[in-house]
């Protein structure tokens, strides 16, 4: 879906879900002002039982005079418009206000199963649905940072549909927080409106009850129902405690189970542990101290009707401690013998030399997939960018070794364009612009194997802390250095190497 294609449309109604949060608020007047800009006859609304009273969004729509229209007030009627645009929500579920429309699109980031077409930007793998709307203004080079209204709503938006951050894990989430330029007063004065007095009593009273593992160094803790990101309150405090390393905090909702989890053990990566305990029930995320996730309440039943929610997330995280191998790669690989000899597959690859772009010394991150990779821009570092899109850094010997270079640029379009930022300026390079094709020699080759069981692998590459592999994954070293060690997840790695 393209916005330039909804510009045949002169009246436009952006619908939000009843009860609007930040994510909607910021996304409805992200594409309101865009639309506005386009000469469009555009207005904002929302529905429901009542109108907004939460006080951080209230503080939010009063700062920056978002016009938020609510749409059971005796004087706020918007007819039949040319077209409906729902955001943070989809047409027809049970949190949007029914309204006649002449053509509806939507734009959201929940799976309801719908999928995308020229009138639905439906993607789940985003945290926030602002991140999507600042996608959809970047391809029509709308520049948010233009109007620091708009870029401070976005950028709300997605603080607090992330539990502030906790949850933010694509590489366009990073981005978005790079390079958004923001009202710093007022996003600051905004997120210390979050919560009422009663509910700090509830977030002290979470704290009174929990239960602890002393050998895990671990806390659980059921809340009361309250604003999700209370969650996040309690854990960070929790884990000020010396005896904590790891907390879990939970409370129900109508649609299901909202989770925080925070952790300071190297060993324990709370948005692996949180994904651990939502899969296949839910969905969750996040960083590598802080994450988050959702347990749907229709998913759980079918699966663990007969089962009490605190019974499964103790039994589920007691789990995930002996869920993972834990691989050191400066150590070496165990049991070199359970690896089998693998040939990577003939193919055109794109590699990118780090000084093409950068100067001599400068910090930066490559932004992958699995998280961001620290280097530092050398003659002896390059960048490989592979067959889906996927960038890992090489070093200059071991491409050689594995590599022949063309002169021919290297392009091909991916979901995500490989991007490495400069630490120090945030300044963010795309790669293909640099890429150049190169061609796997014969004798590149390595050692793998499919995992059984969940690896966390801290490569001798700087990926944040270490690199996580689920089972089907392959953990994979390279013949001439046995501590090269590190993950490639299954669907790259079937379509890059064969067995011998």
């Amino acid at each position: 879906m393209r916005l330039k294609n909804l510009n045949q449309y002169q009246n436009i109604v952006i619908q939000m879900h009843d009860n609007p949060d930040a994510d909607a608020v910021g996304s409805g007047y992200a594409l309101y002002r865009y639309f506005q800009s386009q000469g469009k006859d555009v207005r904002l609304v929302y529905g429901g039982f009542s109108k907004i009273t939460k006080s951080n969004i209230c503080m939010l729509i009063d700062k920056l005079h978002i016009p938020a229209e609510y749409l059971n007030e005796p004087d706020v009627s918007v007819g039949i418009p040319e077209l409906l645009l729902t955001v943070d929500c989809q047409y027809g579920e049970g949190n949007v206000q029914h309204m006649d429309a002449a053509n509806v699109a939507m734009i959201d980031h929940h799976n309801t199963g719908r999928a995308s077409d020229e009138m639905c930007e439906i993607r789940s793998n985003i945290v926030s649905c602002c991140t999507i709307c600042y996608d959809l203004l970047k391809a029509e080079g709308y520049d948010v940072n233009r109007d620091i209204a708009v870029s401070t709503a976005l950028y709300y938006g997605l603080f607090m549909d992330s539990n502030e951050l906790s949850e933010v894990r694509h590489p366009l989430e990073r981005d978005m927080l790079d390079f958004l330029k923001i009202d710093e007063q007022l996003f600051n004065r905004i997120t210390h409106a979050n919560f009422t007095l009663e509910e700090f009593e509830t977030a002290g009273m979470a704290m009174l009850r929990y239960n602890y593992n002393e050998k895990k160094r671990l806390a659980i803790i059921k809340a009361k129902p309250c604003d999700p990101n209370i969650l996040g309150l309690v854990g960070d405090f929790v884990l000020q405690v010396d005896s904590i390393d790891v907390c879990i905090i939970f409370n129900e909702l109508p649609e299901g189970y909202k989770l925080s989890v925070r952790s300071c053990s190297p060993e324990v990566a709370a948005n692996d542990m949180a994904g651990f305990l939502v899969r296949d029930i839910g969905s969750g995320g996040g960083h590598l101290d802080k994450a988050g996730g959702f347990i749907s309440m229709g998913k759980y039943n079918e699966k663990y009707a007969s089962m009490g929610i605190d019974t499964y997330i103790f039994s589920r995280a007691e789990a995930y401690y002996d869920s993972c191998e834990v691989i050191v790669a400066g150590e070496g690989v165990k049991n070199p013998e359970t690896f089998t000899l693998y040939r990577k597959l003939p193919g055109v690859y794109g590699y990118v030399k780090t000084l093409d772009f950068l100067e001599p010394q400068t910090e930066c991150k490559i932004r992958t997939y699995e998280g961001d990779v620290a280097v530092t821009a050398s003659e002896d570092i390059y960048v490989m960018i592979g067959l889906m899109g996927e960038v890992y850094p090489i070093q200059r010997d071991k491409f050689v070794q594995k590599y022949l270079p063309k002169d021919e640029a290297f392009y091909q379009e991916f979901d995500y364009a490989p991007s490495v930022v400069d630490t120090a300026l945030s300044k963010k390079y795309e790669l293909m612009p640099h890429a150049r094709q190169c061609v796997r020699r014969e004798a590149s080759h390595i050692y793998a194997k499919q995992l059984e069981i969940p690896a966390k692998v801290f490569s001798k590459w700087n990926y944040e802390k270490y690199m996580y592999g689920d089972v089907g994954d392959y953990i994979c070293y390279s013949p001439s250095d046995k501590t090269d060690v590190y993950i490639v997840k299954k669907q790259i790695f079937e379509k890059s190497y064969c067995m011998l």
